[in-house]
């Protein structure tokens, strides 16, 4: 891997993990459907101006319905299932979470695809469950609904990878970027314009545009280069490095804890999340 390509990955997985601070941050005062669906609204905006700008042609009528049902398990769900969990949970806590996401991709895979889980994977998985019981137990029931909607966003992940390699192959990925973003943004509107949110303070507002204009366009963005530079399994390993900066980010801008359950149980999950995509 060329050093400018590593550059790249490290810097998608320090955006990625920063999504979770700043929904620590705006989720609490805005609400997790407002976070959600500015995020996506913001995004989808940004990353449609782009693709007016390089003239690139999503295919809006013949994809429509994919971009609706990849954007409601790619971005509408886990954006408002992490939103809810971040009113209890850390940015710490949730990013390791999230990693659990391969495995459920590699577990859905094999349940309904056919796909052989090696000996590697079958010890993923079991490494991911440790290392989420471990982050778990001190939280005890208090923030159990908080844990197991984190653990659904990153199962609603581990769908669409099923949905995706089964149905839309054939879609464009740009366009998939932008379609999932504008759909999502567009399905969770009314919902929102039901109950808008407050007037938000400056942090709120400068953590929704990190979310919507750094995590999310510009991140795709990101993200399709490195898949073209260095091929879709190499901009995957990806995956290993968005939990550590996720934990540093909670740590050094909202002072959250290093205890010894949450590093044990991050470094049990990120164990696990390499045996899986190995496996």
């Amino acid at each position: 891997m060329r050093a400018q390509d590593a550059a790249r990955l490290t810097a998608l997985a320090a955006i990625w993990g920063s999504s979770f601070l700043f929904t620590r941050i705006a989720a609490p005062a805005i609400g997790p459907v407002a976070t959600a669906d500015l995020r996506m609204l913001i995004g989808g905006i940004a990353l449609a101006a782009w693709l007016a700008a390089t003239r690139f042609d999503a295919q809006w009528r013949r994809w429509w319905r994919f971009y609706l049902i990849v954007g409601v398990l790619t971005s509408a769900l886990p954006f408002l299932l992490f939103g809810y969990a971040a009113l209890e949970l850390t940015a710490g806590m949730l990013v390791v979470l999230n990693a659990t996401s391969p495995m459920w991709g590699a577990l859905l895979s094999a349940l309904f695809e056919g796909a052989r889980l090696s000996a590697s994977g079958i010890a993923g998985l079991v490494l991911g469950v440790c290392g989420v019981a471990l982050l778990a137990a001190p939280e005890g029931s208090a923030n159990v609904l908080s844990i197991a909607a984190a653990l659904g966003a990153a199962f609603s992940y581990g769908v669409s990878a099923v949905v995706m390699r089964r149905w839309t192959r054939e879609a464009p990925a740009r366009g998939m970027a932008v379609g999932t973003q504008v759909a999502g943004g567009l399905l969770f509107l009314p919902w929102m314009m039901l109950s808008p949110p407050g007037m938000p303070g400056t942090a709120v507002m400068l953590s929704v545009l990190a979310l919507g204009l750094l995590c999310s366009a510009a991140a795709y963005l990101l993200y399709f280069r490195l898949i073209a530079d260095i091929g879709a399994a190499g901009a995957l390993t990806v995956t290993y490095l968005i939990p550590v900066f996720g934990i540093l980010w909670g740590a050094l801008f909202l002072g959250e804890p290093l205890e010894a359950a949450m590093l044990g149980g991050a470094a049990l999950v990120i164990a696990g999340t390499v045996l899986v995509l190995r496996g």
